[in-house]
């Protein structure tokens, strides 16, 4: 039997063990697990500003990104002594032991696994009980184009302009766009998921023609839903610069405003960002050094509860909360009703 192949990296001060490099994760141009690791080297900068000392969710491919995939929060038995954890729990309770991304080191240990996807917790591991991020993902709903995801992100972005909060547009590395501030490490998740409530249902008013903010999938119709509940305790995001599960090497990748516009996402992959990056810099690199205030949301969600609206639906894995409506699809309300 052929001896396997491994190859030993230096990497901050660790020793990481890259097994069979030549192992193609990205058949559509035949990019290697090597490919990956050196994207990952490549754009090592801006992507440790992003996921420092945040837990995270791994979600890895064995085989590819054309191959199975599972999520693994808990890191595995045999882990090197040097990677660092944290504990993290679901919404029903359930404890695990999460990755901790200290620096480069970490994101090529799980490369090696096949993690093609990282999902940072919204929370460092120095400060669990305060959500530093505000995430306001903009799903495409069926029929929906890029162009109808350009112009909601312009709604957004009119919005947090208005109310004096700044933000920043990323790709998701797939069909959609994610719009995230920084905030003051002052409000925990629930008070940052009630902002995303509030900033959803004010972009509907404003544009019901093309956003929604509707829970239920069979009221959002062909529009954009901004998914609020992105933000809710223990929920995680894909983490910008990472590589999606795409056979095209597709990259979750920050932009500037102006680019937003133009921007077509599927050229964003591990073969083209080292290049854009080296050129542009990169377009979050201010972001930390102004975290934001949440008021001016927090007042928004306030006004519509003085108007007497309700909290919006919960994931069902979350336990019944406060002011919520019934967890019933409308249509099968109207049944029970008839």
């Amino acid at each position: 039997m052929a001896a396997k192949e491994v190859v030993e990296l230096e990497v901050a001060g660790h020793t990481v063990r890259i097994t069979s490099p030549s192992k193609v994760f990205f058949p559509e141009r035949g990019e290697t697990k090597a490919d990956l690791v050196a994207y990952y080297q490549a754009v090592a900068e801006p992507l440790m500003r992003t996921m420092v000392g945040r837990p995270t969710l791994l979600q890895r491919f064995p085989d590819g990104a054309a191959g199975p995939s599972f999520f693994q929060k808990r890191v595995p038995a045999g882990a090197p002594d040097w990677l660092s954890t944290m504990v993290v729990s679901t919404p029903n309770g359930t404890t695990s032991n999460a990755l901790v991304a200290h620096d480069l080191a970490h994101i090529l240990w799980a490369v090696n696994m096949g993690c093609l996807g990282f999902h940072p917790w919204p929370h460092t591991q120095v400060d669990p009980d305060h959500a530093d991020e505000l995430r306001i993902d903009l799903d495409p709903q069926p029929g929906v184009t890029f162009d109808q995801i350009r112009k909601a992100a312009a709604e957004v972005k009119a919005l947090f302009d208005e109310v004096g909060v700044e933000a920043h547009p990323k790709t998701t590395g797939n069909r959609g766009l994610h719009v995230y501030a920084r905030l003051q490490p002052h409000w925990d998740s629930y008070e940052v998921r009630s902002c995303a409530v509030a900033i959803a249902r004010e972009l509907e008013r404003r544009r019901p023609d093309l956003i929604t903010a509707a829970w239920w999938k069979e009221e959002r119709g062909a529009r954009v839903f901004v998914d609020f509940n992105q933000n809710a305790p223990h929920k995680t995001v894909f983490s910008a610069w990472s590589a999606r599960s795409r056979v095209g090497g597709q990259v979750s990748t920050p932009l500037a405003w102006e680019e937003v516009a133009t921007i077509e996402p599927d050229r964003l992959t591990i073969a083209t960002v080292p290049a854009r990056l080296a050129e542009r810099g990169d377009p979050w690199a201010a972001m930390a050094d102004r975290p934001q205030s949440l008021e001016p949301l927090l007042a928004m969600h306030e006004a519509d509860m003085a108007a007497g609206l309700m909290d919006a639906p919960w994931p069902p894995v979350y336990p019944k909360q406060p002011n919520e409506p019934p967890r019933v699809a409308p249509s099968r309300a109207r049944r029970s009703e008839d």
